[in-house]
């Protein structure tokens, strides 16, 4: 009788701005530490630099190995492109202040710059951020990949699929060409980034989910995600709280579910991607995820020993 099948991970050292994190040994965990009055999910929670240094010590002490700061929301409908997004000087208002009083705080920490500015990523940098995460893929700022190559930082790559004002409209994908797409945005991304003059060790690259793709089709990319692995980088995945998984356990409540509510099923979601081979999850309730990643990790080094 055959056992479960999981796909290899393969292990990196991936190379940030002054160290580095080995990824694949075991699941890391990147903390979700949003500066906005207006995401999707915690947004005006925490809007003082007190409440926000509190908070990423939170998800330090639960567990957070990096901490992913970011000071515009990118929900549906908001962000580059519209009439509601800020200005790059809002934007380093909010996030560098947390930063510099988080690093004073935990000299240690493993902080993320989440945005798609190169300005900001460069400001971030030089208060001593190690990671920049930037949600377009290198798209909505071309002066980014230079940047983050100038800047010897870590870098995450997303797949995005068009601008947060047009994914309410967008055409559908057929399941056949999800992979594919978000595939080849992926390979451009780390491709122009290392054009720049990025080591590939610096880079990760992350699928997207909820970033111009619909419904189902990002249970399609949980489903096909491993086949992501043959490029060649680490893996991020972003499921987060996001609308897929709160469409697929709606039938199981009468009302709306809260944010919070969904973070049972977010680590559902999570384990998933952990065995079809993410090396980082970025998420907003780090505890719970510590240990659903420590489960499916525990289930992926009893298979591969014993095959």
């Amino acid at each position: 009788m055959n056992g479960m099948i999981l796909p290899l991970r393969p292990r990196y050292e991936w190379q940030l701005r002054s160290r580095s994190l080995v990824l694949g040994q075991r699941t890391l965990i990147m903390g979700i530490l949003n500066l906005t009055p207006d995401s999707f999910s915690d947004g005006g929670q925490f809007n003082t630099v007190h409440a926000s240094v509190d908070h990423a010590l939170r998800l330090l002490d639960a567990g957070a190995d990096i901490i992913d700061i970011g000071g515009e929301s990118t929900r549906p409908g908001a962000g580059a492109g519209t009439t509601d997004a800020i200005s790059s000087e809002e934007e380093q208002r909010r996030v560098l202040p947390v930063i510099a009083a988080l690093l004073h705080e935990r000299p240690g920490t493993v902080v993320s710059i989440d945005t798609y500015r190169a300005t900001t990523a460069r400001a971030a940098v030089a208060l001593g951020a190690e990671i920049v995460n930037d949600v377009s893929g290198m798209l909505w700022d071309t002066r980014m990949a230079g940047a983050c190559a100038e800047l010897r930082c870590g870098v995450v790559a997303m797949h995005t699929r068009g601008l947060p004002s047009e994914w309410k409209t967008q055409t559908a994908l057929p399941a056949q060409e999800v992979l594919p797409l978000v595939a080849n945005g992926l390979r451009s991304a780390a491709a122009q980034l290392m054009l720049a003059g990025c080591d590939r060790n610096a880079i990760v690259l992350d699928p997207g989910f909820g970033f111009g793709k619909r419904g189902a089709e990002n249970w399609v990319l949980l489903r096909e995600m491993d086949r992501l692995l043959e490029l060649g980088f680490p893996l991020l995945a972003g499921v987060s709280r996001k609308g897929f998984i709160s469409d697929a356990i709606r039938h199981l409540h009468a009302d709306a579910i809260p944010m919070d509510k969904r973070d049972g099923a977010t680590a559902g979601v999570n384990v998933a991607a952990a065995l079809a081979g993410a090396h980082i999850l970025r998420v907003h309730d780090t505890a719970r995820t510590v240990q659903a990643a420590t489960v499916a990790d525990a289930l992926r080094n009893s298979i591969h020993s014993a095959s």
